[in-house]
């Protein structure tokens, strides 16, 4: 059996008196797109900051590439492979596009491969080659997604953790990013995406995971979950 990318055993988090998540599993291999899916304040974000050491584990272990990193600091979490485009993108937005993106790096001193990962992301996302030099503050909410991404990549992750990518954006701006996601999908990016768009979710990942009240309720492929009555009824409409 291949050995998982990332691995989640028994994994509870706790802001103060409330569990906000209780004992979870989860598995990711590489090259997979992997989604989880659930309620607003199911868990799936507090699942992220915890795989990115932004919050601590009350119990459990997070294993990724076989070194346990439960207790690593968010910044050696980044050098290791792992990057987080956070749930309401927060870009720096009184720095230009071109600044987000080479602090997407700062773990990095290759100066040469950081300017050719930057030209990368501008033939990845043109309309952030066209708005280089604006401040990302000015920019549109799909435009500040894709800066959001773009910033993460810059990191040269091997994992991606993606959250509410299509939040607030008009639907043909979330087909454009979703579109993207497939793009990356395309180079082998291994991507653990939360998204509150199940149906869109799974039409594009491999297999999904369901979070129900910091609970992990249900798993499976992904066709197998968007077939699941249960699923249709909560969660896809």
């Amino acid at each position: 059996m291949t050995q998982p990318l990332l691995e989640i055993q028994n994994l509870s988090v706790q802001y103060g008196g409330i569990q906000a998540l209780k004992a979870i599993d989860l598995t990711i291999y590489a090259e997979e797109v992997v989604t989880l899916i659930g309620a607003n304040g199911a868990g799936k974000s507090t699942t992220l900051r915890a795989i990115s050491r932004i919050v601590n584990p009350r119990q459990g272990s997070i294993i990724y590439h076989r070194q346990e990193i439960t207790r690593r600091r968010p910044h050696e979490v980044v050098k290791l492979g792992i990057a987080h485009s956070p749930e309401g993108r927060r870009v720096l937005t009184r720095q230009t596009v071109l600044d987000n993106l080479e602090l997407g790096a700062y773990s990095r001193n290759d100066r040469l491969g950081i300017k050719s990962d930057i030209e990368q992301q501008f033939l990845l996302f043109p309309r952030l080659a066209e708005r280089k030099n604006q401040l990302a503050g000015t920019l549109s909410g799909g435009e500040q997604q894709m800066l959001a991404i773009a910033r993460a990549l810059m990191s040269r992750p091997k994992l991606l953790l993606l959250d509410e990518p299509s939040l607030g954006l008009a639907p043909a701006i979330v087909r454009e990013i979703f579109s993207i996601i497939q793009n990356l999908r395309t180079t082998g990016m291994t991507i653990l995406l939360v998204e509150q768009n199940a149906n869109l979710a799974l039409q594009i990942a491999d297999r999904g995971y369901v979070l129900e009240a910091g609970c992990m309720t249900l798993s499976g492929r992904a066709e197998e979950l968007l077939s699941n009555d249960r699923i249709k009824q909560a969660y896809l409409g």
